[in-house]
């Protein structure tokens, strides 16, 4: 059974910095692409950013600039670097193995002063 977990949410600042991470169980990570979505209350959830098991990356415009995704694949992991932080960043953040579409269970981001 394959098993996606996310950490690394929390309180932090407006300005402040977070990183994310994602892991994966088994060589289901390796040969896929992955992905960081995000879910505020009241709003459908949206996609942050993507890496190929390349390593190329794409990003929604309204992270570019301060979110950086990446992989590491002997690790099983995946990570998102989050800074200059805004509350609109407030979401519930998701991990997801975009081929086979397993999601982990989220992690809370709290933007706030």
């Amino acid at each position: 059974q394959v098993q996606v977990v996310e950490s690394g949410g929390g309180l932090v600042q407006p300005g402040g910095s977070l990183r994310l991470s994602c892991v994966a169980s088994g060589s289901i990570f390796r040969p896929n692409a992955m992905g960081w979505y995000r879910q505020a209350p009241g709003k459908q959830r949206e996609l942050v950013a993507v890496i190929t098991s390349g390593g190329s990356t794409n990003y929604a415009d309204f992270v570019k600039g301060r979110f950086t995704i990446s992989r590491d694949n002997a690790k099983n992991t995946l990570y998102l670097q989050m800074n200059s932080l805004k509350p609109e960043d407030t979401a519930v953040y998701y991990c997801k193995i975009i081929g086979p579409g397993y999601w982990g269970q989220g992690t809370q981001v709290t933007v706030s002063s």
